[in-house]
């Protein structure tokens, strides 16, 4: 059994919506990352910003902006994730780190990419959110983490999910 735990899932399925859930009412000091589309999106355009975890207030500045998309050809911007997103997994311990959403936008980044992986050989406990789907190198190593439990998360067992989750975070005395 690891100490973090990542859900994994399609776009759109609910995994950010379970994090919330799980987190509610923790108390933990929140460390980590969250992505965003941006507020302002031009027709059938998005940009894609990364914001700390733990921010009630989220900024779009170019310094965060990791990527843009038209639905077809995604363009990824590494040195966001290098830096800021870096930043965000500026964590310790007595809290807990937040990473929603993993996925193939920053297979490119190298120093997050690494940052990630040496999180996830430490011992702040991680709950992560990755996309399903897609053979990328960096997120093949993470959903075969010895320290990571995976759950796989869909339509028909996302409330199911919710209490195996919780149940597990309890028996590991909670989130912290």
């Amino acid at each position: 059994m690891g100490r973090h735990i990542i859900i994994a899932g399609k776009r759109k399925i609910g995994k950010t919506t379970l994090v919330d859930r799980l987190l509610e009412g923790s108390g933990a000091r929140v460390y980590g990352f969250r992505t965003a589309p941006g507020r302002s999106m031009k027709k059938g355009y998005r940009s894609f910003f990364i914001h700390p975890a733990g921010a009630s207030v989220r900024t779009e500045s170019e310094e965060n902006h990791i990527g843009d998309g038209n639905g077809i050809q995604p363009v990824a911007y590494p040195e966001a994730f290098d830096g800021y997103g870096v930043k965000c997994l500026e964590a310790e311990p007595g809290g807990i780190i937040v990473m929603d959403e993993l996925g193939f936008m920053e297979k490119n980044a190298e120093k997050f990419c690494a940052r990630v992986l040496e999180l996830f050989d430490g011992d702040i406990p991680i709950i992560a959110t990755a996309k399903s789907g897609h053979d990328i190198e960096f997120l093949n190593k993470l959903l075969v983490h010895p320290n990571a439990d995976v759950f796989y998360i869909d339509a028909d067992n996302r409330d199911e999910l919710y209490e195996t989750i919780s149940s597990l975070i309890e028996e590991r005395g909670g989130l912290v």
